[in-house]
């Protein structure tokens, strides 16, 4: 071959079209679903690049014996991700957006955050109370759920019925639920049940791709999966657990509305047995571009998300209407209801 030739050859085998892109998940099977479903995104829009899903087990998949609000680590399904991400094995990672915190490690980034699923809670019950509603279940029934807001919402509804930790992956709780006779119900994420296609039985519904925050490279190759809206919107829900130091730990629960260039943002706490809460809802006009825009260029970082291409003012008026709400809540006499609930949390 020449040495023209063997120029092509080496230039082809180097060119970004052969790269391998190395994408980390957790090993469950919605966690697969997940990666596969931002993978296959990606391939559409970059199809001369080839992609390697390396599944990894988490803490939080390891802990599978004690409430997630017990175990003091933050970090429980992202941890061991970012490590392979810190030592470049892999380029990025999928993960449920809920399960990221609001604070990131220095080093990573939120490249991308896809269009979100349904953001509603959904209540399985087992195949004898089928036709039930929580309402009429009998007395001191048992349902399962890992979460404390949850639990603080539906004993403030629904005193009657008694909550219980249930820990796993969906198929592990799904079949705790139908095997054993401890559980009536178990509440889980709408989202996680359609991406199984368990429709039948019913990042709360948004997923959330991380990447090293200096990797450029990788940062323009996610960047075009940001769904605009979505983003804006946990731009908001992100900022306002991140000034409540909202977590596993205690009672809180956001949700947005985006309605007539009107973002609607609700914000509660709760205590532990749902009997003291406080809720408000705030508004703030934000534009949400139809299309990628150019945004900011320099510490484009906002509540760990980068997106250069989304209005860098609409961001901000996402973030400043999460930290309002905040707040307020806080001034109202939130700081207490959550204290209170970190000391109970920690004590049981």
């Amino acid at each position: 071959m020449s040495g023209n030739g063997d120029a092509a050859a080496t230039a082809e085998k180097n060119s970004p079209k052969m790269r391998v892109i190395r994408v980390g998940t957790r090993k469950s099977q919605l966690a697969r679903i997940q990666t596969d479903t931002v993978v296959a995104m990606l391939k559409a829009l970059y199809p001369g690049l080839q992609f390697e899903i390396i599944a990894m087990s988490t803490t939080g998949d390891k802990i599978l014996d004690t409430a997630l609000s017990k175990i003091g680590e933050k970090s429980l399904f992202t941890k061991e991700l970012e490590h392979a991400l810190e030592r470049n094995e892999v380029d990025l990672v999928v993960h449920s957006l809920k399960d990221l915190p609001t604070v990131l490690p220095p080093a990573f980034t939120i490249g991308a955050i896809c269009k979100r699923e349904n953001p509603c809670d959904a209540v399985v019950f087992h195949p004898k109370f089928v036709g039930k509603t929580l309402e009429t279940l009998p007395e001191r029934s048992v349902v399962g759920t890992s979460s404390l807001r949850r639990a603080a919402q539906l004993k403030r509804k629904f005193p009657h019925l008694e909550f219980k930790s249930i820990r796993g992956n969906l198929n592990t709780r799904l079949r705790k639920l139908d095997e054993l006779q401890e559980f009536s119900a178990i509440i889980l994420a709408t989202a996680g049940l359609q991406r199984m296609g368990w429709q039948n039985r019913v990042g709360q519904g948004a997923l959330g791709v991380e990447v090293r925050a200096k990797d450029q490279d990788i940062l323009d190759l996610v960047g075009v999966l940001h769904d605009p809206e979505t983003l804006l919107r946990c731009i908001a829900e992100r900022a306002f657990l991140r000034h409540l130091e909202g977590g596993c730990s205690v009672p809180v629960a956001v949700h947005t509305v985006m309605k007539d260039g009107q973002l609607y943002l609700t914000g509660g706490v709760w205590s532990l047995d749902g009997s003291d809460s406080m809720q408000e809802t705030m508004q703030a006009t934000i534009h949400v571009p139809a299309q990628h825009e150019d945004g900011p260029e320099d510490d484009p970082q906002l509540v760990g998300i980068t997106a250069r291409n989304i209005p860098r003012g609409a961001q901000l008026a996402a973030e400043n209407l999460g930290i309002s709400l905040a707040r307020l809540l806080l001034n109202k006499g939130a700081k207490n209801i959550l204290d209170v609930a970190r000391q109970l949390n920690d004590a049981h």
